[in-house]
């Protein structure tokens, strides 16, 4: 007597190789499309950060000598308040440039620690973040922690 093949055959491991991989590509591609705008948003800030980096660099102030001590003071207290808020701008842009990599390599979006998918709304408030809240949280008191 012959068998019949069974209709309700298991998958082979071929063809659920080529299902997660195309499930993955969709969702890769529709997580693209979902940060599209967080995406514009950091290339305009990369933008203006490095528009302002470079007015800054050809408007450059050298050293100036004061007669009085006090606004020698005063023009060397305001030279480090700039000088702070370049480094910050620099961090700043080395987060967004790491952030439209993850984009590009399409991790944007998932934690680096539990690798869940970051919440949208946390994204659009602080779209360079790597960390779901949950994971931050336990970040910030382990650092509590360790001061």
């Amino acid at each position: 007597m012959k068998t019949r093949p069974s209709a309700h055959r298991a998958k082979s491991p071929r063809t659920a190789v080529k299902s997660t991989a195309a499930r993955r590509t969709t969702q890769q591609s529709s997580r693209s499309g979902k940060y599209a705008a967080i995406r514009r948003d950091l290339q305009q800030q990369r933008r203006a950060i490095l528009e302002e980096a470079g007015e800054g660099l050809t408007n450059q102030k050298g050293q100036e000598t004061f007669p009085d001590v006090s606004d020698q003071a005063s023009a060397e207290a305001d030279q480090n308040f700039s000088m702070r808020i370049r480094e910050r701008e620099r961090r700043l842009l080395k987060k967004i440039d790491e952030a439209l990599d993850r984009m590009d390599k399409n991790l944007y979006g998932i934690c680096e620690r539990c690798e869940e998918e970051i919440p949208f709304p946390r994204l659009k408030a602080r779209p360079v973040t790597t960390l779901c809240i949950n994971c931050k949280t336990l970040q910030e008191q382990e650092e509590k922690i360790r001061r």
